[in-house]
């Protein structure tokens, strides 16, 4: 079920950049935008990894390096019969952590210096297995090409509206024109909101399913449930400067958003999140 509900998000992601498309240059956009989408989703699959760890500045470590969070890896994965994936350390006073990789074989966990310091052995042990069951559902692919798409969509959107200002697409005739404008308009407007709520729909979703596999690979939901309180009061604290493409990737999200913002938010509400997990009895998680 969450295989064909990812597959028509992601389809559908694709179809509103071949929308934009058309609304920018016709048959012949649309055309360019699909094989655009192809590229992208070809280009994200290899290398989305590499490009979030390097936006964040994350460096690898060593269990001689960082021993404590190393074999809590370690033996979760284990416990998640997967392959141990690379860890990586984030210089960054935020308390915060995510996930990236093409697949499990090649799946990286990233934390920051901030969760490592606010965390004890138990609440961190359920935030690298929130991470571990995204990478066990295969989500870091998924969340990482919705982002990838999504940007894309934006950047058109962009592009569209500077051409409105410089005097639109120099169509000849009247009604063409006029269709045009509108075409472009719907697109600036429709299109980006719409490829914001997939990508939303698409972590919110993840999101209950990551703390449910997390509490089964530990045990013991308690862990996560003090750790997400911890992370949610010191993301408040201390925001961090993260790249709105990238918030959903994050076990709790580095934006803030308050009122009608908050409707955005690529995460859930951590509230309702809290009182998911407390209703998983230790025996039952």
């Amino acid at each position: 079920m969450n295989l064909l509900k990812t597959t028509f998000l992601m389809t559908l992601m694709t179809l509103l950049l071949v929308f934009a498309g058309q609304a920018l240059g016709g048959q012949n956009g649309a055309m360019i935008a699909f094989v655009f989408a192809v590229a992208m989703n070809g280009f994200s699959y290899w290398f989305s990894d590499k490009i979030v760890l390097k936006m964040y500045k994350a460096h690898p470590v060593t269990e001689q390096e960082s021993p404590d969070i190393y074999r809590i890896v370690r033996e979760l994965s284990h416990r998640a019969q997967l392959p141990m994936p690379k860890v990586y350390l984030i210089d960054n006073p935020t308390p915060n952590a995510f996930a990236t990789g093409r697949n499990p074989e090649h799946a990286a966990i990233a934390v920051t210096t901030g969760i490592v310091q606010i965390l004890n052995r138990e609440e961190l042990s359920g935030v690298v297995a929130h991470e571990l069951s995204h990478v066990l559902h295969r989500d870091i692919l998924i969340s990482s090409i919705a982002a990838t798409i999504a940007g894309a969509i934006s950047m058109l959107a962009n592009m569209a509206q500077w051409a409105m200002i410089f005097g639109g697409f120099g169509r000849s005739n009247d009604n063409n024109e006029r269709g045009g404008i509108f075409g472009t308009i719907a697109m600036m407007i429709v299109a980006p909101l719409a490829a914001m709520l997939i990508q939303m729909a698409i972590s919110r979703s993840r999101e209950f399913a990551a703390d449910a596999g997390a509490a089964r690979i530990t045990g013991n939901p308690s862990g996560l449930v003090s750790a997400l309180r911890k992370l949610q009061e010191g993301n408040k604290r201390i925001p961090m400067q993260a790249n709105p493409a990238t918030a959903h990737m994050f076990i709790v999200s580095p934006l803030s958003g308050k009122g009608v913002a908050s409707l955005f938010s690529t995460h859930p509400s951590m509230d309702e999140r809290i009182a998911r997990l407390e209703g998983m009895t230790p025996g039952r998680a």
